[in-house]
């Protein structure tokens, strides 16, 4: 018989394993490859219910006014009017800015924006969304703890609505919607967010109505796992974190809502993807259009207003409002954004004929900055050329323009109550607004590929972000980092 074959020894085996996949191992961290462990996000929904009292034994008497609802809910929670008095949802300010060597506190009370431009002289209108009853005029009393709103963000039996100056529809039932009284839900939240502007989906176009039974490709913490707004944005003495799109200082409370709540420091299993996102927010590649069930408002020309020959279209044209463009499914813009904002105050002067009233701030040297999406929604609203500055009209005020379908008069009287001096003249100018993009996260599987931005049909604009061209792709391949 022949001699058998020695056996390798196991070492003579393991080893040059070890050796490959060392060398493996260098080249995937050379190269980005799949070396990462995923972080599981921690799911703030799992295994959670959701009690909650049943109030109904509570309330047994009709009430005569909505005050009164109010009076009944603070004999309990004595502490919850005061709560709400020092939040954005009562001040409405939010913000602060620096102006002639003086801190301004700054929110919707008296900003102005492109949709409806103020609420200066037109507040019975617009506190239709206040949490808080009767504001009618700039003699509001924001000190009076029986005018907060308790039901707006409480109601239960789906029948509360809200009239001018804040007020509960005259069909309300003040009764039935205490008794019903609940932990707020996706529909309480959306009363207001959802038709921001006047209408739903005209403000915001990652927030509408598709929000109140979504499926998972409407947003997939909602439809896959059953958010409610309120998983993400918990309310600490009523308190609500999430402001991304204000500018503000340590003087001003606030406390933003970031992804990395839930998904940590490595969330992904890919070591490229986790070194974007040092750089790219989370947003930029898991929501890759918005407005993905209905349209959006991207585009309000109040110059062509009060044409009574022209038929109205809540989606093309109103006497009241002018022309309107929407559009669905749409394809973010991309700014550097460090999570402030410059903003427009009313007064200032006009510094372009297509002036940002609102404008994300940061660079690609601004190492707080990530790339971001954003609507941008973009108008033509009335101006005073003499002074320079934009007015904000009374519309649906005393003599408003949707009455009077006059703009000098609309325009004279709001600058008198905005306290802004007033030539007489006025035109139009071009404005837009930028809208961070925060929800409507579509499932893993529809986030943005690498050739949706690295690749000729880039959806990014290189140049505008501050680069030579496509960091990887092209001539400038290997010379310049995107980070």
């Amino acid at each position: 018989m022949g001699k058998s074959k020695a056996q390798p020894r196991m070492s003579q085996i393991i080893l040059p394993l070890v050796i490959l996949m060392n060398i493996f191992s260098a080249r995937a961290w050379a190269e980005g490859l799949s070396t990462a462990i995923k972080e599981v996000p921690i799911n703030p929904v799992a295994h959670r219910t959701r009690p909650h009292l049943d109030h109904g034994a509570f309330f047994k008497e009709d009430f005569k006014s909505p005050q009164e609802v109010t009076n009944k809910c603070l004999s309990c929670h004595k502490e919850a009017a005061n709560q709400v008095m020092k939040t954005a949802h009562w001040t409405w300010l939010s913000g602060d800015v620096q102006r002639q060597g003086k801190l301004l506190r700054t929110g919707k009370s008296n900003l102005m924006n492109n949709f409806c431009i103020s609420v200066a002289g037109n507040w019975a209108s617009c506190t239709k969304c206040h949490a808080g009853y009767g504001w009618t005029d700039k003699n509001f009393d924001f000190t009076r703890g029986e005018n907060v709103d308790c039901l707006i963000c409480h109601d239960g039996s789906g029948t509360y609505t809200k009239d001018k100056g804040g007020l509960p529809s005259k069909s309300v039932n003040l009764l039935t919607v205490a008794k019903s009284v609940r932990t707020p839900y996706r529909e309480n939240c959306g009363v207001c967010h959802f038709n921001g502007g006047g209408g739903m989906g005209v403000k915001h176009g990652d927030l509408d109505d598709s929000f109140l039974n979504p499926s998972e490709d409407v947003d997939v913490h909602m439809g896959r796992l059953g958010f409610q707004c309120v998983d993400c944005h918990k309310a600490k003495e009523h308190f609500i974190p999430g402001k991304v799109n204000a500018t503000y200082t340590e003087a001003t409370h606030a406390v933003r809502f970031e992804c990395s709540s839930c998904h940590k420091e490595h969330p992904h299993a890919d070591a490229q993807l986790n070194k974007h996102v040092a750089r790219v927010a989370c947003q930029t590649c898991h929501i890759p259009e918005f407005a993905r069930k209905y349209p959006t408002k991207m585009d309000w020309d109040w110059s062509q207003a009060g044409d009574s020959k022209r038929k109205d279209d809540p989606h093309e044209y109103l006497k009241i409002k002018g022309a309107f463009k929407y559009e669905d499914s749409v394809v973010p813009e991309y700014r550097w954004y460090n999570g402030m904002m410059n903003r427009y105050v009313t007064g200032d002067q006009l510094s372009s004929k297509n002036q940002a009233i609102n404008e994300p701030l940061g660079s690609r040297e601004d190492k707080k900055a990530k790339i971001w999406p954003f609507k941008v929604h973009r108008a033509k609203q009335i101006f005073d050329p003499i002074n320079n500055i934009l007015i904000p009209p009374i519309t649906s005020g005393e003599g408003g323009f949707w009455k009077k379908f006059d703009w000098k008069f609309a325009a004279k009287k709001g600058a008198e109550v905005s306290g802004l001096p007033y030539s007489g003249k006025y035109a139009f100018t071009e404005t837009y607004m930028f809208w961070p993009i925060t929800h409507m996260t579509a499932p893993a599987k529809k986030a943005l590929t690498c050739t949706k931005c690295h690749s000729k049909e880039s959806r990014l604009d290189w140049k505008a972000l501050g680069y030579t061209g496509d960091p990887v792709g092209g001539k400038n391949n290997g010379k310049e980092s995107v980070h």
